[in-house]
């Protein structure tokens, strides 16, 4: 038997999940740039050379130089999870480093060190 594919319009299936939606794009470009930046439920302020991210207002990352600062803004969603793993993944290292979620509790790994997740938690070490 043949494997079916599926059209993408499919709803029973996700095709962008290991894609950055280009909010995430722009807001990454944003940081980049030392720019504030807006666009819908996202922003994100630079001063002194740290770029801070807000979704929906609520503070999700710090990003400088030599750091990357997470915070679920209290709000463990799937957009909050999909924001922070989009600059985990441009700033540091995306095979090691990143946020998910097992059991209905979320989960840091960094380095390949799963950890609790915490907010303020610091990424420092880049690739």
């Amino acid at each position: 038997m043949l494997p079916v594919l599926l059209p993408e319009s499919s709803p029973s299936v996700n095709f962008t999940n290991n894609t950055m939606r280009k909010i995430e794009s722009n807001m990454n470009a944003a940081i980049k740039a030392n720019k504030n930046w807006t666009n819908a439920n996202t922003s994100v302020t630079t001063d002194d050379g740290v770029s801070t991210v807000y979704l929906h207002g609520n503070k999700i990352a710090e990003v400088g130089d030599a750091f990357v600062r997470i915070f679920d803004g209290g709000w463990q969603s799937n957009t909050t999870k999909s924001r922070l793993n989009a600059i985990i993944n441009e700033f540091c290292c995306a095979f090691t480093d990143g946020v998910f979620q097992k059991d209905y509790a979320w989960y840091i790994r960094d380095n390949k060190v799963i950890h609790d997740f915490t907010n303020g938690y610091e990424f420092v070490e880049f690739a």
